[in-house]
């Protein structure tokens, strides 16, 4: 059973955002699955947990892998989102996923229940990352894999970066709100490994990957990163209309340098980490 938190209610706030944009969102982070489940591999007829799992798109790409023979939970702490994804898996006729409403720091699963855990993007919005991890490593069986993607420093990424500071700016109130982990909260590559070290894991690998983003427009881009940024909502709802385009204004000056001929070009950067559970499952 779930509760609610600042973080669940920010993301329920985008989650209609979230079902709308579904599709853009596992192409822009295609890459990004396409490493998790390469650095998992998950095999036919095993068990793949998703953590915060959003539209689904990564748990959905593993139902492909582990086969009619396996299964695929996909789990969110925000109920919205389960059911996005849960719909989405519907709606492809797969009958190997089912869907949860599971926090990823208190995982209402068995014990050594899975072979793979997968979670682009979800960590960093937990409180304490490693209390997650330490589930992560309960709910893996001996010898099962995790794979993990965050965003990488706010620097690298200023697709998202530069709206926090143009909301910073206008307001006189950073974003993310003081308490609540943001986008940024794990984008020390050295930092992931050791939670990652400390919560027992072994073979642990955190590399980098360039995520670049490609917008048609300046107004593609703002409208979509608006309505899918969940520390941003609250934020934008309360602001008035002429609060609102000025801070418009302001991010079109501040994205003015990454305008190409063919639209905005961000360049961007996630951080893919993975660990084995020590022992095997024989052992």
């Amino acid at each position: 059973m779930t509760t609610t938190t600042p973080v669940a209610e920010m993301w329920a706030a985008v989650a209609p955002h979230w079902r709308s944009f579904a599709e853009y969102a596992d192409a822009r982070a295609a890459e990004v699955t396409a490493a998790l489940l390469d650095r998992t591999d998950p095999q036919p007829g095993e068990r793949v947990l998703e953590l915060a799992c959003g539209a689904g798109g990564t748990g959905l790409a593993a139902a492909a892998r582990v086969g009619p023979a396996g299964h695929v939970v996909l789990s969110d702490l925000v109920p919205q989102m389960t059911t996005i994804a849960a719909d989405r898996a519907a709606a492809l006729g797969l009958t190997n996923t089912s869907s949860r409403d599971l926090d990823l720091q208190r995982i209402e699963q068995p014990d050594r229940a899975f072979d793979v855990v997968l979670c682009r993007e979800g960590l960093m919005f937990a409180p304490d990352p490693g209390a997650a991890l330490a589930e992560i490593g309960r709910v893996l069986r001996p010898g099962g894999r995790a794979g993990l993607a965050v965003w990488g420093p706010r620097e690298s990424n200023p697709w998202l970066g530069v709206v926090f500071d143009v909301v910073t700016a206008e307001t006189g109130q950073p974003v993310p709100p003081p308490g609540i982990p943001g986008p940024f909260a794990l984008s020390d590559q050295g930092r992931l490994s050791r939670l990652l070290t400390a919560a027992g894991f072994a073979e642990v690998t955190v590399t980098e990957l360039p995520c670049p983003m490609l917008d048609a427009s300046f107004d593609v881009w703002w409208a979509r990163t608006c309505s899918l940024a969940g520390p941003l909502a609250a934020r934008l709802a309360a602001m008035t209309a002429a609060q609102r385009a000025a801070l418009r204004e302001r991010a079109r000056e501040a994205a003015r340098p990454y305008e190409t001929p063919d639209g905005l070009s961000f360049p961007g950067l996630a951080l893919v980490a993975s660990g084995r559970r020590p022992g095997s499952i024989s052992g």
